[in-house]
């Protein structure tokens, strides 16, 4: 899979969860592009900018914040989103200490996931 325009990566292992992400953002007007497995992002020939990935925490393999090590280790700096159904104490200030964008629990309103990306992918979010 070749991505080719300024999109949202999207990286979830529940397959329902991962195609009602996909339907949301492009309602919202967004261009989306959906992974199972943090291996598969990396694999991916990405080409063109990406506008910002929003990851699970618990993924098979690699863990979303491996994912953001990884990519942060390979020069990426698009703004991460970080989704996850296992809050636990410390791990907000974990993720924010490795610099997520936004930390989102689930379950999360569609609104909220909407309202996180426009905040790290708008204007001010560059300056």
């Amino acid at each position: 899979m070749v991505v080719q325009s300024k999109v949202i990566l999207v990286v979830e292992d529940d397959h329902s969860l991962r195609e009602a992400i996909e339907r949301l953002l492009r309602a919202g007007g967004f261009e989306c592009c959906a992974f199972a497995a943090a291996e598969a992002l990396l694999a991916a020939p990405v080409q063109g900018a990406v506008a910002c990935i929003v990851c699970d925490l618990k993924l098979p393999g690699m863990s979303g914040l491996e994912l953001l090590g990884e990519l942060r280790a390979r020069a990426r700096k698009e703004p991460f989103i970080l989704i996850t159904a296992h809050d636990t104490p410390g791990l907000f200030e974990e993720a924010s200490r490795r610099g997520v964008a936004a930390y989102l629990s689930k379950p999360f309103r569609g609104t909220q996931l909407l309202d996180a990306i426009k905040a790290a992918t708008g204007p001010r979010a560059t300056a």
